[in-house]
């Protein structure tokens, strides 16, 4: 498969939040969201088979992956990555983008699915696969990337409809007001995680981090 990066760093967002993660950033990607901030995963990569990852991630004392991208259900042999991965005991995480289905994820032990659905400011909401919210399970986590109050509310709308039994997390577009979005969220008492970008917050927003 080919891949974009893989590094050892501190997780800035979502239930893992501060822990110690080794990423696997997959290249490639079906969306083309305004605000994102891995365009470099785009096509840049280098094709690798599965063990010379598993050699590179044994090199770090970690037992937390993050898979992530671009896309990495994109990949024809993520799901047998996955799978070996599980088997060497290893606690996954894979972030993917809401527009492809989830089915090969929901059945599988060790694994977090990490689905970031896509709200208007990112321009690809209608792209978005919604059904995938019913297969999420209690351990999974739901991220809406939110820049102003029209994403707010959709992300609002989403999870009246859907009902989702997981984590949601209401993160703000990097550099944009996370004191408005706090404030929205207590005005509705709604049940959702603000989610900040810890690795940027520490380092900048940068590669490898």
């Amino acid at each position: 498969m080919k891949i974009n990066e893989i590094f050892y760093s501190i997780q800035g967002e979502g239930k893992w939040t501060g822990l110690p993660n080794i990423f696997i950033r997959t290249t490639g990607c079906n969306l083309r969201c305004s605000y994102c901030d891995t365009k470099y995963a785009y096509e840049k990569g280098i094709e690798k088979t599965i063990q010379e990852i598993t050699k590179e991630i044994k090199k770090y004392k970690c037992k937390k992956i993050c898979i992530t991208g671009g896309e990495p259900l994109q990949q024809k042999d993520i799901i047998e990555l996955i799978n070996h991965l599980i088997d060497l005991t290893y606690n996954i995480l894979v972030e993917t983008n809401g527009s492809l289905k989830i089915d090969s994820l929901k059945d599988k032990k060790n694994l977090i699915i990490s689905l970031d659905i896509k709200t208007p400011s990112s321009k690809m909401h209608e792209k978005m696969f919604l059904q995938n919210i019913n297969l999420l399970r209690k351990k999974d986590q739901i991220k809406f990337i939110i820049k102003n109050k029209k994403d707010y509310n959709y992300a609002k709308k989403i999870i009246q409809k859907y009902k989702p039994k997981c984590d949601i997390f209401f993160q703000p577009v990097w550099k944009t007001n996370s004191e408005k979005l706090a404030k929205w969220i207590l005005e509705d008492n709604l049940k959702v995680k603000l989610g900040l970008q810890i690795h940027k917050i520490i380092w900048g927003d940068k590669k490898g981090v």
